[in-house]
C-alpha cells in the first residue's frame, strides 16, 4: 500500500507538531535581521566610492532646489521634482505624465545640507556627500529587505512551529536582497524613489495585517499615514491597494465587510495624494508625445514619426514582459537603457512574442485559481503581475520599453515564488507535505545559500559599472548596441571628459570614439537632433570645423528653435576663423566664417575682437577700427579693447587718436602696454 503523506495534526486547542531538531539560530529573529542587513552592506559595500551618475544630475547635482539643502525642501514640494534641473516652465513636462516625488528628493535636500559643501551647481561638481548618497541607499534597502522578513513572518507566524513561516520569511529576504536586477536602484542614489516606495508599502501591508490579527483598529489609521507618505516618493505605490486586499483575502479570514474598513483609508490616503499631485503637475498623464526618445511606441517612416499599428505595440509590449521573467531568473547581461531600439520593433512571427503571450495568460489563470485556493504561489503571482502592470505601457507610457528598476517592487513575487519552491524541494526529497524535522530541510537551505551567492556575487560584480557616467554609459552601450539614446550618452560623456585633455593623442582617440557612438545613434535614430549637435561638438574639437558646421545644420534643420545648435554653430564659425587666421595664414576664409559668426552672434566679443584683427592684417583699417569700437562698448573696461583700438588708428595713419586710446588703456591696466 502506498503510504500516506503526513500531516500536522491540529485541534481547536492544540499547536502543530513542534519542528524537530531545530538550532537556536534558525528561529532567532533578531540574528535573521542582523544577517540580512549584514548581507546587503556586504554585496553592495563597493558603491561607497562611487560617484553621482545618470539621474543624479536632475534629482541631485544640478537640481537648484536640492543644492539649497533644507531651504530648498519648500520648492521640491511644490513642484515638478525636475523642474529644479530644467529650470524652465513647461520643460520639466517634457516626460509623459510629470515627476513628482518629493519625499527622496527633500532627503538629498537634507544630505546636502548636512554632510554637502558649496558648490557650483551648474558643473555638476562633487561636493563630497556622494559617499552619503550611497551609503543611506543601503541603509534603507537593508530596511526594505529587513521589512520583508517581518511581513512573511508574521503572515505565517501560525506556521512557525513547522519551519515553513521561518524558511519563507528568511528565504524571501535573502534572495530579494541578493538579486542583482536591484543594482540599479541601490547602486544610483537617484534609486531611492523606488527603495522608499516599496519600504513604505510594505510597512502599510504589515500594519494593516497586524492590525487585522490584533484587533486593533488605530493600526489602519497608523498605516494610512504611513500609506500617504510613501505615495510622495513614488507614484507605483498604489498597486498595493490591490496587494493589501488580496493579502488578507488569501492569508486571514477577513470578508469582503472586513477587508474593505481596512483599505478604505488607505484609498482616502491615495486620493488626497492624488489632489496634491494634480494641484501641481499640469501635464495629463496619459499624452504620448511624438518622440521616440520619449515615446517608444513611434517609428520614423517616410521622414516622420508615426504611431506603431496596435499589433505592433501590443507585441512589442508582450515581448518586452518576456524579458522581464528571463532577467528574474537569468540576470545577465544587465544594462540600465532599454530605449529604442534596444528592443526592436516586435509582431506575432516572433516566437517569444507568442511564448510571453502563452506564459503570462497562464500565469493570471494559475494565479487566479491558486489565489483563491489560498495558495502562497498564488499570491505571488498575482503580486508580481500587478505591480508590473502599471509599468508595463499597457495603462499609460512610461518614456521606454522596460527597465530594470521597475523589476524592483514586482520581484518580490519572485522571491517569494522560488522561496516557496526551495522549500517545496526538501518536502519531495521527505516525500511530506511539511517537513517536521530541520535535517530534512537541508536541501532547501543549501539551494537557498548556492542561489544567493551566486547573486550576490553578480551583484557585486555588476555594481562597479555604476561609479560614474563615462563608465555607466560606455559600459552598457556594449549590451545597449541598438539604444539611440545610449549611444548618444556614450559619445556626449566621452566628448565631456576628454574635450580638455591634454595628451593630444589620447584626446583625438577619445573623442574619435564618441563620433563612433553618435553616428550609430544617428543610425537607429535618424532625427536624433542632440546626436547631431554632438556630432558639431565632437568635430569642432577635432578641427573639422566644416563637417561640425554641417552637423550643427542638420540639428538646426529638425528645430530650427534649438538654442545649444545656434549657440555652438556660431561658436565653431569664431573658432574656424580664429584657425585659419593663425594656423593657415588664410585671412580671406577667416574673414569669411567669422562674418558667419558675427550674422549668428553679433555681439560676441571675442568674435568682433578677431574680427578686427584679420580686417587690420588684411589691410582694412577702418573695417578694424569699427569692429574694435564696437569692443570697446561691450566691454568699456578691457584694456585690451582700447589698445587694439589705438593701434587700429595707428594703422590706419590717426596718430593723435592712436596715442589718446593707447592712453586709456594703461590707464585702465598699466601693465597692458608691456604685453604687448
Amino acid at each position: 500500500m502506498a503510504k500516506k503523506k503526513s500531516k500536522v495534526k491540529k485541534s481547536s486547542k492544540s499547536k502543530p507538531i513542534a519542528f524537530k531538531g531545530a538550532p537556536a539560530w534558525f528561529t532567532n529573529t533578531k540574528l535573521h535581521l542582523a544577517v540580512i542587513s549584514i548581507f546587503c552592506f556586504i554585496i553592495y559595500s563597493n558603491t561607497l566610492s562611487f560617484d553621482y551618475a545618470l539621474d543624479d544630475a536632475i534629482v541631485i547635482t544640478e537640481n537648484e532646489y536640492t543644492q539649497k539643502g533644507i531651504a530648498g525642501i519648500g520648492e521640491i514640494f511644490a513642484n515638478d521634482t525636475f523642474r529644479g534641473f530644467f529650470k524652465e516652465e513647461g520643460k520639466a513636462n517634457l516626460v509623459t505624465g510629470g515627476r513628482y516625488r518629493p519625499l527622496t528628493q527633500a532627503m538629498f535636500a537634507i544630505e546636502k545640507s548636512i554632510f554637502g559643501k558649496d558648490t557650483d551647481v551648474k558643473k555638476g561638481e562633487d561636493d563630497g556627500y556622494a559617499m552619503w548618497g550611497h551609503l543611506f541607499n543601503i541603509l534603507w534597502y537593508a530596511a526594505t529587505c529587513c521589512m520583508i522578513y517581518l511581513l512573511f513572518l508574521r503572515i505565517f507566524k501560525n506556521e512557525k512551529a513547522n519551519g515553513f513561516g521561518y524558511f519563507i520569511a528568511l528565504a524571501t529576504a535573502l534572495l530579494f536582497a541578493a538579486h542583482p536586477v536591484h543594482t540599479e536602484c541601490v547602486a544610483n542614489i537617484k534609486g531611492r524613489d523606488e527603495i522608499i516606495a516599496l519600504l513604505g508599502s510594505l510597512a502599510t501591508a504589515y500594519l494593516i495585517l497586524k492590525s487585522w490579527q490584533e484587533k486593533n483598529q488605530s493600526l489602519v489609521y497608523i498605516a494610512a499615514a504611513v500609506f500617504f507618505v510613501t505615495f510622495f516618493s513614488k507614484e507605483n505605490t498604489v498597486t498595493f491597494l490591490g496587494v493589501i486586499p488580496l493579502m488578507l483575502y488569501v492569508y486571514t479570514k477577513a470578508g469582503a465587510e472586513d477587508i474593505a474598513r481596512k483599505v478604505v483609508p488607505l484609498i482616502i490616503a491615495f486620493i488626497g495624494f492624488f489632489i496634491i499631485r494634480s494641484s501641481i503637475l499640469e501635464s495629463n498623464l496619459f499624452e504620448t508625445p511624438m518622440e521616440m526618445m520619449n515615446n517608444p511606441f513611434v517609428k520614423l517612416e517616410g521622414g516622420q514619426h508615426v504611431k506603431f499599428s496596435p499589433a505592433e505595440k501590443f507585441s512589442t509590449i508582450m515581448f518586452t514582459l518576456g524579458r522581464y521573467i528571463e532577467l528574474l531568473f537569468v540576470p545577465y547581461p544587465l544594462t540600465h537603457d532599454y530605449y529604442p531600439r534596444h528592443i526592436g520593433i516586435m509582431n506575432f512571427s516572433n516566437w517569444k512574442v507568442i511564448l510571453s503571450i502563452i506564459t503570462h495568460i497562464a500565469l493570471l489563470i494559475y494565479g487566479l485559481k491558486a489565489s483563491f485556493e489560498k495558495k502562497t504561489i498564488g499570491f505571488g503571482i498575482l503580486y508580481y503581475l500587478g505591480t508590473l502592470f502599471i509599468v508595463s505601457n499597457f495603462i499609460f507610457p512610461v518614456g521606454t520599453n522596460m527597465a530594470e528598476r521597475f523589476l524592483f517592487m514586482p520581484s518580490l513575487g519572485f522571491c517569494l515564488i522560488i522561496a516557496v519552491v526551495l522549500y517545496k524541494l526538501s518536502t519531495v526529497l521527505a516525500k511530506t507535505d511539511q517537513v517536521f524535522e530541520f535535517k530534512k530541510l537541508t536541501p532547501s537551505l543549501m539551494s537557498l545559500g548556492l542561489i544567493c551567492l551566486i547573486f550576490g556575487a553578480m551583484t557585486f560584480v555588476r555594481n562597479p559599472v555604476w561609479k560614474d557616467n563615462l563608465t555607466l554609459f560606455t559600459e552598457d552601450a556594449k549590451i545597449s548596441v541598438n539604444s539611440a539614446k545610449l549611444q548618444n550618452a556614450a559619445g556626449g560623456v566621452l566628448i565631456d571628459t576628454y574635450q580638455n585633455e591634454k595628451n593630444e593623442s589620447l584626446r583625438t582617440e577619445k573623442i574619435n570614439q564618441a563620433v563612433v557612438h553618435l553616428k550609430q545613434a544617428l543610425e537607429i535614430h535618424p532625427n536624433y537632433k542632440n546626436a547631431y549637435l554632438l556630432l558639431g561638438n565632437a568635430h569642432n574639437y577635432l578641427s573639422k570645423y566644416e563637417e561640425a558646421i554641417t552637423y550643427y545644420n542638420r540639428a538646426l534643420n529638425l528645430d530650427p528653435n534649438y538654442n545649444e545648435a545656434k549657440n555652438n554653430i556660431a561658436i565653431t564659425y569664431r573658432d574656424a576663423g580664429r584657425y585659419y587666421g593663425e594656423k593657415q595664414n588664410n585671412m580671406s576664409k577667416s574673414l569669411e566664417y567669422l562674418r558667419k559668426a558675427e550674422e549668428a552672434n553679433p555681439n560676441d566679443f571675442e568674435t568682433l575682437r578677431l574680427l578686427g584683427v584679420a580686417s587690420g592684417m588684411s589691410g582694412q583699417s577702418q573695417t578694424a577700427i569699427s569692429y574694435f569700437e564696437r569692443c570697446t562698448k561691450l566691454q568699456p573696461n578691457n584694456a585690451g579693447a582700447w589698445l587694439n583700438l589705438g593701434n587700429a588708428y595707428g594703422q590706419a595713419g590717426d596718430i593723435q587718436k592712436a596715442e589718446q586710446f593707447r592712453a586709456k588703456a594703461a590707464q585702465i591696466d598699466p601693465a597692458v602696454l608691456n604685453r604687448n
